[in-house]
């Protein structure tokens, strides 16, 4: 099911930005808005950023041990 995805997200992203160069109109006031595909690939390794925080976040800090509600504290 990944692999479908991915096979139809990345040729739809690569025409986007191939769209981007010829039909938008560039109003650049920065240097980073003149690079075609910058704010896709900024969004994805954004999301991406925010996932792996979660992940590490849930396994760090929220995640607890299967037996931590059977565990005797008295034996710490």
């Amino acid at each position: 099911m990944m692999r479908k995805w991915l096979l139809i997200t990345v040729p739809v992203a690569v025409l986007f930005i191939i769209l981007d160069l010829f039909l938008a109109e560039h109003h650049v006031h920065f240097l980073w808005s003149g690079i075609p595909g910058f704010f896709s690939l900024f969004g994805v390794i954004g999301c991406l950023l925010l996932i792996g925080l979660a992940m590490a976040l849930g396994a760090y800090w929220l995640q607890r041990e299967e037996d931590y509600y059977e565990r005797d504290d008295d034996d710490s």
